[in-house]
């Protein structure tokens, strides 16, 4: 496909797709398809079908976009409400032809051209749709769409101005003790104010998408979340077997490390909003504001490598970044691509704390994989599944460590220590996030307070440390109803812990090799979504962290890293 002319992304045109039209396209490339006698006349539909498949997906990610940079712009919530209900008329059009696609007798020889990865995904995204669903589908989307709006709405007074949640974040780092208290209330006040909203959102969810497996022959939700993220290499089975490894390798570390933290800050026993806090002296911050930021991201990318020289070029040119968090902006942050223009864009809400950073680095490992694939023939090849995605994004943020004095200056060994030590501390909170949801999908009849008791048991077992005090909402187990990944994508926040050990593999080999680890990771981008993640894992020469022992592999390189560092003097 040959991209538009690119244009800054302030820029990019935008038209609501016409469905009927859509359809109309897709039916005739059906025919077309069916009626070709070679496998070089059904890769040409399929090219065309490819075409079709970019713009719907361009227009809707435009509005996407749009609608979180601005929740309250009346024209992009009308449109994000359009594509909420048009999505499952274009996944049933998208479906109608790779029923043709599966079934072709010249299968062999597009195998040839496509590779069989493509097969493999269709053949699960057949399993997870049928036209019965297509009411529910909707009605899913909406009530995420309703969680969205929900945090987006966060109107919190504090410190004399009223504050979105994400703005509320420097101060639950504060120095002071009686204002982290007050902040850290502040926020999860909004969760509990509202608990009984995110309830019926998330009842709702639990309940729609329990029927949707069952229509579709599922036992319950659980296989069919796994199907729906394109899993074709584990399953639920050797997921709990992950989890045990970060239970009997990682949780002591994380003890010992919060113990340190506790030392550290000169505390008897440290509280849920102590956490944030990492030092007495303040948390590691950047040494500037936004467009600093930016201009020594470039510097640095510009050092890195020629290939993310100009990537980050490129997204700085045409404006493919948003990172200010104002108000009535959607929270959290992602990076998307906008398939016409072949384009990746990064979201983000900056707060003036090293999570600035973090989330730089981060979303521009998504984009810069998605700018290394992003001329592969299929749109379903640009991207990898989740789990593989976070492998680039968490890897970029170690593979950036020897520029990060630009950004922190003095502060640097300190914002490593925080980095290093924040990715162990995260694997036993991720896989209390999945344990809950297996959990959630097992019991799909549980109530909202059998549910919350679900999540306190659960965070007890990995979070043994964690103390809310006199904090009843969350002792009653209302934690995850920030965790939007929850709502929006279930099952997916395992994959960030499985990426993570990724990472750290790279990470421990760069110290080691950082010429050959980069290589490795070049190749993983380039290879975008051509495979599953297992295989992906092995191209890059990568130990599966499904494999007992490979966690263990990547402790003494972290700890020997962690004890170096006196971090009673950061």
């Amino acid at each position: 496909m040959t991209a538009p002319e690119m244009i800054p992304f302030p820029d990019l045109p935008y038209t609501r797709p016409d469905m009927d039209a859509l359809k109309a396209a897709f039916s005739k490339a059906e025919q077309q398809f069916e009626a070709a006698h070679s496998a070089a006349e059904q890769l040409t539909i399929i090219d065309e079908v490819q075409k079709l498949k970019s713009h719907y997906q361009t227009m809707s990610t435009l509005a996407s976009i749009r609608h979180s940079i601005d929740t309250r712009d009346s024209f992009y919530d009308g449109e994000n409400t359009f594509f909420d209900e048009a999505g499952p008329l274009y996944i049933e059009m998208t479906n109608s032809f790779n029923k043709k696609l599966l079934a072709s007798p010249l299968r062999k020889e597009l195998e040839k051209e496509l590779g069989t990865h493509i097969f493999a995904m269709t053949e699960m995204d057949m399993k997870v749709f049928d036209p019965s669903i297509m009411e529910d589908l909707a009605e899913e989307n909406k009530l995420t769409s309703s969680y969205d709006k929900l945090i987006a709405s966060a109107q919190i007074d504090f410190d004399g101005e009223k504050r979105t949640l994400s703005q509320l974040t420097p101060f639950m780092e504060n120095k002071d003790r009686m204002v982290r208290k007050q902040a850290a209330e502040a926020y999860y006040g909004f969760f509990a104010e509202h608990e009984a909203e995110f309830d019926s959102i998330y009842d709702n969810l639990v309940k729609v998408r329990t029927r949707i497996a069952k229509k579709l022959g599922y036992k319950n939700f659980v296989q069919l979340g796994y199907d729906r993220l394109s899993r074709t290499d584990y399953n639920a089975e050797m997921s709990a077997a992950y989890r045990s490894q970060i239970y009997r390798e990682i949780v002591p570390i994380a003890v010992s490390l919060l113990k340190r933290q506790t030392k550290r800050l000169g505390l008897e026993r440290m509280y849920y909003y102590d956490e944030a806090l990492k030092y007495t002296t303040g948390n590691a911050v950047p040494h500037g504001d936004p467009d600093w930021i930016l201009a020594n991201a470039k510097k640095m990318y510009a050092e890195l490598s020629p290939e993310t020289d100009e990537f980050f070029t490129f997204m700085t040119s045409y404006n493919m970044l948003d990172v200010l968090s104002k108000k009535g902006k959607a929270g959290g942050g992602y990076c998307t691509t906008i398939p016409d223009y072949k384009a990746p864009f990064i979201f983000a809400n900056f707060n003036k704390t090293q999570h600035d950073v973090e989330v730089m680095t981060h979303e521009a490992g998504h984009a810069f994989q998605a700018y290394q694939s992003r001329n592969a023939r299929l749109l379903e090849y640009v991207w990898p599944t989740y789990e593989a995605c976070e492998i680039h994004s968490m890897s970029m943020e170690f593979f950036t460590w020897p520029w990060m004095n630009l950004f922190f200056e003095e502060q640097t060994d300190k914002f490593r220590f925080t980095h290093l030590s924040g990715a162990l501390l995260f694997l036993p909170y991720g896989v209390t996030v999945d344990e809950f949801q297996h959990w959630v999908y097992e019991h799909p009849e549980a109530s909202p307070t059998e549910r919350k008791a679900a999540w306190r048991t659960i965070e007890k077992k990995y979070l043994p440390e964690r103390d809310y005090g006199d904090n009843d909402f969350l002792n009653r187990g209302g934690y995850w109803m920030r965790q939007g990944h929850i709502f929006n994508t279930p099952f997916y926040y395992i994959d960030y812990t499985l990426a993570q050990v990724c990472a750290l593999q790279f990470w421990a080999k760069s110290l080691v090799d950082r010429k050959t680890a980069w290589a490795d990771y070049l190749r993983l981008c380039k290879a975008g979504g051509k495979d599953s993640f297992l295989r992906l894992v092995a191209l890059a020469n990568l130990k599966n962290p499904f494999e007992d022992g490979c966690i263990a592999s990547v402790v003494p390189a972290c700890t020997e890293w962690l004890n170096s560092i006196d971090d009673a003097a950061l």
